[in-house]
């Protein structure tokens, strides 16, 4: 037995749409798979948890023991990857202590905030990092193990730290390279 579901397994899961070449392992865990949508060639590794609102592109990696909580929405565009242990919130209960916390208390006692994550093109995440709700990666921008992002980063630059902070430009090599990397054929429906 493959590690990785088969297309047939993958079709039988009930994601919203998947293209081709993608491999998702069978000890990853998929919640609301109705709303998850993913491109071609995206491969997710063991031990991750993909819960809520999530659109992933093409030429995806998601390392092992990553966690995408995306009631608010998750993007990650075309070229993106996400180093082992990475989790992305896009959602935040109130800690303040006004309101009761976690998922097994009545919503009326709670205030949960959020909003959209999304990573643009060419996006790397290192290992250990955290997303807060409602930012923005802006393309080509990439982390150092064990940031915290709890804002906007710009565009080909590269961060790191708790709270991340910018360190210095991003090289656009990759640009070019991304030519020779054959295009994903479209299908009109989803499987």
């Amino acid at each position: 037995m493959n590690s990785f579901y088969t297309e047939q397994e993958l079709a039988g899961l009930g994601l919203k749409s998947f293209g081709s070449n993608v491999f998702i392992s069978r000890k990853c865990s998929l919640y609301g798979v109705e709303h998850i949508s993913l491109g071609d060639n995206v491969r997710i590794d063991d031990f991750c948890i993909l819960s809520g609102r999530i659109t992933l592109g093409s030429y995806i990696h998601i390392s092992a023991y990553c966690a995408l909580y995306g009631s608010q929405g998750i993007t990650l565009s075309d070229f993106c990857g996400l180093s082992p242990r990475c989790t992305l919130l896009s959602a935040s209960d109130d800690f303040s202590g006004e309101y009761m916390v976690g998922p097994m208390v009545p919503v009326s006692l709670s205030h949960v905030t959020g909003g959209r994550i999304t990573l643009e093109k060419f996006v790397q995440i290192g290992t250990g990092c955290t997303l807060m709700p409602g930012i923005t990666v802006q393309e080509g921008a990439v982390t150092g193990a064990m940031s915290l992002i709890h804002k906007t980063l710009a565009p080909w630059s590269i961060y790191a730290g708790i709270p991340a902070t910018k360190i210095r430009e991003r090289k656009k090599n990759i640009l070019a390279l991304a030519q020779s990397v054959p295009s994903p054929a479209r299908k009109s429906s989803p499987h």
